[in-house]
């Protein structure tokens, strides 16, 4: 009878260690991402100046993705965005950015961030205002990567 004890119990163990385990993964599920940027950017309600940022999706029940904005040494928060779901067809290995691109006298606006790997990304929610503008203005795609510097941003991902 014990043994018997002694098997379920282990059983019961191992089943829960499967069920956890996937939860456990360290990786994508913060997806935090580090930018290096060498001109301002527009992020919704900030544009944030030259320099290096952290980008952390914060954990969330509903299908809005909230992006914190992080200093490079994590000391400060520049922001707190609302996002939502964007899909791509196929996931690329490394960081995609999309860019509204502006006038010379206005930094650019970043639309989308896709993680490497996954084909749902973050699209940035902007004012009817600030929309209006950037469908009369060119929209361009970043891919990026570690140590390469993509129109005025460069990106490595945490692993």
């Amino acid at each position: 009878m014990m043994i018997r004890k002694a098997c379920a119990i282990f059983f019961c163990l191992i089943l829960a260690c499967v069920v956890v385990l996937p939860a456990a993964q360290a990786g994508t599920s913060d997806q935090a991402t580090k930018f290096v940027f060498s001109g301002p950017v527009e992020i919704p309600g900030c544009i944030l100046p030259a320099g290096t940022y952290w980008f952390v999706l914060q954990p969330n029940d509903s299908d809005r993705h909230i992006v914190q904005v992080f200093s490079q040494d994590w000391s400060k928060v520049y922001a707190t965005v609302l996002a939502v779901p964007t899909y791509r067809q196929e996931p690329k290995g490394e960081t995609e950015l999309k860019f509204a691109e502006r006038p010379r006298q206005k930094p650019e606006a970043l639309l989308k961030w896709y993680y490497p790997g996954l084909t749902t990304g973050h699209e940035f929610l902007y004012s009817q205002k600030h929309e209006r503008e950037f469908a009369r203005e060119v929209k361009r795609e970043v891919l990026a990567e570690p140590n390469m510097l993509a129109s005025n941003a460069s990106v490595v991902t945490q692993p």
